[in-house]
């Protein structure tokens, strides 16, 4: 999905304390041959490429593992990534992993081949053929499939060790999205349309949980950042990088992304999320093209989901139905009506209220908002100027999915989107 709108770029950095790393220690080299995995790699590129490569003395800063399944109608902007990524390619310091999926009846490039390749990326500046050595042809598999995202992690950790790890899962994104079939298993993201699977909200929590954490997710997908996804799988990252609006089909522009980092090996998850971040925006804005991606700390969804039920409480008990359903109708929306900027909802009610105990937990979930749960605020064009970093579901129309969240049962945003839904028919 595409939206073409012009502005300017407005990045807003705001300092939040680095998110405790709350995944739970996992064997992660259980059922990989990690000896096997290093020698294919060995052999494939050479333990000292000749062609300017380089030596490594310990394990590297940082490896991005980027799980592209291209098994749909994205297939050509898949192998053009993987080609901005060669513009880069691996060094001492970062190492970038990747899996590829095709399938027939797209895009014809590069041999018109299909299945799924992994590939260390090497540096190459033909932008029309992926050059680097192909470390493992898997053939037919299910990148819908949440525990094959996780044998792939398994084989980019193996095939390239490093201090920190980012996985970029790479596809069509839904967050959370109400148009189902009645079940809830619907919602999510990357989807196989060779198989008809895909990873749902619940999954992508299991397939972190079994990978042992990350220090950084990114979501390259549309509408991804969202509260319900993000406290979804709040305990296995550091940080969280996505998009509120969908994304053009372009998706993350990987040069610009990757000599960012390699520039600055040594960064810290928040860094590397600022760096994403602005990155994407910055390519948009030199096309015209209105975008959002943030990065918000994972380990304050916590804090978050008790300063909303806070919020919500003092709301719901005030019963300023006039200033909600004004509120709601003007907040930044992202595709749907239904997906609400958290940050400008909450602004609204806090300035259209009369009672002190709204406006003072609106004041104080603003504060959190701003100072400690979102990082970076990358935003380009007009149309999004306030969209803060995190969208929340929001609906005139409930749906009863919604009840199976994490962020629901956890919560009471669920009985305040009933409520809301109830004002504004």
């Amino acid at each position: 999905m595409r939206k073409r709108l012009v502005g300017a770029v407005l990045t807003v950095l705001l300092v939040g304390p680095a998110a405790v790393f709350a995944a739970e220690k996992i064997d992660f080299d259980q059922g990989v041959d990690v000896r096997a995995v290093i020698q294919d790699v060995k052999e494939a590129v050479g333990a000292q490429p000749s062609d300017g490569g380089f030596k490594l003395k310990g394990l590297r800063e940082w490896n991005i593992m980027v799980f592209i399944n291209g098994k749909n109608n994205l297939e050509s902007y898949g192998l053009k990534d993987v080609n901005e990524m060669e513009l880069v390619g691996s060094d001492d310091k970062v190492a970038v992993t990747v899996e590829l999926g095709r399938i027939k009846g797209y895009a014809s490039e590069d041999g018109d081949w299909v299945g799924s390749r992994r590939y260390v990326v090497q540096k190459d500046a033909d932008g029309n053929k992926i050059a680097s050595p192909v470390l493992q042809d898997l053939g037919k598999v299910d990148m819908g499939d949440y525990k094959h995202m996780v044998e792939f992690v398994k084989w980019a950790k193996a095939a390239a060790p490093a201090k920190r790890y980012m996985l970029i899962v790479w596809n069509h994104g839904s967050g959370w999205d109400r148009l189902t079939k009645g079940d809830f298993w619907t919602t999510g993201i990357s989807y196989d349309d060779e198989t008809g699977n895909h990873i749902s909200t619940q999954q992508l929590e299991l397939a972190l949980q079994a990978i042992g954490g990350l220090d950084v997710l990114g979501m390259d997908a549309c509408l991804m950042q969202m509260a319900e996804v993000g406290y979804q799988v709040r305990k296995y990252a550091n940080v969280i990088v996505a998009s509120e609006e969908t994304e053009p089909g372009d998706g993350y522009t990987y040069d610009t992304f990757l000599a960012g980092l390699t520039a600055k090996p040594y960064a810290t998850p928040a860094q590397l999320g600022k760096i994403a971040a602005e990155a994407y925006t910055a390519h948009y804005a030199k096309l015209g093209q209105g975008a959002t991606q943030s990065a918000v700390f994972a380990g304050a969804f916590n804090d978050l989901i008790a300063k909303t039920n806070d919020w919500t409480g003092a709301v719901l008990a005030a019963k300023e139905i006039e200033v909600v359903k004004s509120a709601g109708q003007s907040a930044q929306d992202f595709y749907y009506s239904s997906n609400k900027d958290l940050y400008h909802f909450v602004k609204l009610v806090t300035e259209g209220t009369k009672v002190p105990a709204v406006k003072a937990k609106g004041e104080d979930l603003l504060k959190f908002l701003s100072q400690q749960m979102i990082g970076t605020n990358a935003v380009t064009g007009s149309a999004y100027k306030n969209a803060y970093g995190l969208a929340v579901y929001l609906p005139s129309y409930y749906s009863a999915t919604y009840d199976k969240l994490a962020w629901s049962t956890d919560g009471n945003w669920d009985a305040f989107a009933k409520w809301f839904s109830e004002i504004t028919k």
